[in-house]
């Protein structure tokens, strides 16, 4: 009788189940490692906002928003191989991540040259997305900035410019007039509110006759000064003490260059301190540069210039300045949902990232409207806006206000 004679082959098997611990040892030491990013990342982000006054613009919040929709195909496209149709413009290529790493280090874009010397020229300073850091329940898209070629300023000083059209009818009979009297204030006396426009030459192209063109939509006479006036008059029927600057800097600031606008209103700012001692809130109206559908909206059956409230980034205190404008966007959302955009945060311009702003933690950039409004819109919208600044300021007097204990009789 034969007997089958089997054997092991245990080096084989031995081999087998180091290869397998060899795999399992690599599993666990990434999954470790990634649970162990993870918690750093959150306990950086936990110190960032509990000890640190960093710019809004690089917090995650920013790195989220500056990433586009592609980096999360192509991420997906490193686990399903069938989405990377396009090498050369896969995220994760050796030219892109080379140029990433490159710019991240240095802050100069392979691919664009300017970038080399944008710092440190003035007006030069490339434009950076905005980061939205409180957003509107409908449309919070960003604004849009686009500066004014110079030459058109210059041919624009050279020749007379339009009055104004028709005033626009207020929206009620309770909105101010032109040249509306102010009731007494409700602020003992006081003027606590500065109003001014940095660019303030911005106009608006159906208030322009034979203007099409938005890149052209600026004037010394037909601009945002306009607007910037209608805030301070609801300020004032409100009960709230208003100064209102109506300085156009173009033409009356010689040598005038527009990237240093910003320089121009800090003097503006510094004179108005100094002549109304009072002055704690401080209100720099713009208006913004996209097209109608970015800037408007209807609302209660009539269209309305939208508003953004614009935080600088490079503020070191700009936490304070984004409360402020939290509390008048809050103001806006509850009784005009859709009028206002949201806030957002820039750091480079050619202001900056600062804004003025850190002068005081109540100075906020407003822009309202676009181009393509009307001054009728941004009429109705500045009535409102008023209507939430007021409601602020004076809610924030009550919290101040001592308090008074009756005396025992």
């Amino acid at each position: 009788m034969k007997w089958t004679s089997a054997t092991w082959n245990f080096s084989q098997v031995r081999k087998t189940f180091q290869s397998a611990s060899s795999v399992g040892k690599t599993f666990m030491v990434l999954s470790t490692s990634t649970l162990a990013l993870f918690v750093l990342i959150g306990l950086g982000g936990v110190l960032q906002s509990r000890l640190m006054s960093t710019s809004p613009v690089s917090s995650m919040k920013g790195l989220a928003a500056s990433v586009t929709n592609q980096f999360f195909i192509d991420m997906l496209g490193m686990e399903v191989p069938h989405l990377n149709k396009d090498q050369k413009k896969f995220t994760f290529s050796q030219h892109n991540v080379f140029h990433f790493a490159f710019q991240m280090m240095t802050d100069i874009n392979p691919s664009d040259p300017k970038s080399l010397v944008a710092s440190e020229v003035p007006g030069m300073e490339l434009n950076k997305s905005t980061v939205l850091v409180r957003g509107s329940e409908t449309n919070p898209s960003a604004p849009y900035d686009l500066n004014p070629i110079s030459s058109d300023l210059e041919a624009e000083a050279r020749f007379p410019q339009p009055s104004p059209s028709v005033e626009p009818t207020p929206i009620s009979s309770s909105s101010p007039s032109p040249n509306a009297v102010a009731q007494p204030p409700k602020t003992a006396g006081d003027n606590i509110a500065f109003i001014y426009q940095t660019h303030s030459n911005e106009s608006f192209l159906p208030e322009l006759k034979g203007v099409t063109d938005p890149d052209k939509a600026y004037s010394d006479k037909v601009n945002i000064i306009s607007v910037g006036q209608r805030l301070a008059q609801n300020l004032e029927r409100d009960g709230i003490g208003a100064v209102h600057s109506s300085t156009v800097y173009p033409s009356t600031v010689k040598g005038f260059e527009y990237p240093y606008s910003y320089k121009y209103s800090a003097k503006t700012l510094q004179e108005a301190m100094t002549s109304h001692k009072d002055l704690q809130y401080f209100f720099d109206i713009h208006r913004d540069s996209a097209a109608r559908s970015k800037t408007t909206a209807t609302i209660e059956g009539k269209d309305v210039a939208q508003v953004y409230f614009i935080i600088g980034g490079k503020n070191p205190n700009w936490k304070k300045n984004e409360e402020f404008a939290r509390k008048i966007h809050q103001v806006l959302e509850e009784k005009h949902p859709g009028v206002s955009k949201g806030i957002h945060a820039k750091e480079a311009s050619e202001g900056n990232g600062l804004y003025n702003q850190n002068i005081s933690p109540n100075s906020i950039l407003i822009e309202v409207g676009g181009p393509y409004n009307t001054l009728e819109e941004c009429y109705r919208t500045t009535d409102w806006l008023a209507e939430a600044i007021s409601e602020v300021i004076l809610n924030a007097k009550k919290v101040d206000a001592p308090v008074t204990t009756p005396k025992n009789s």
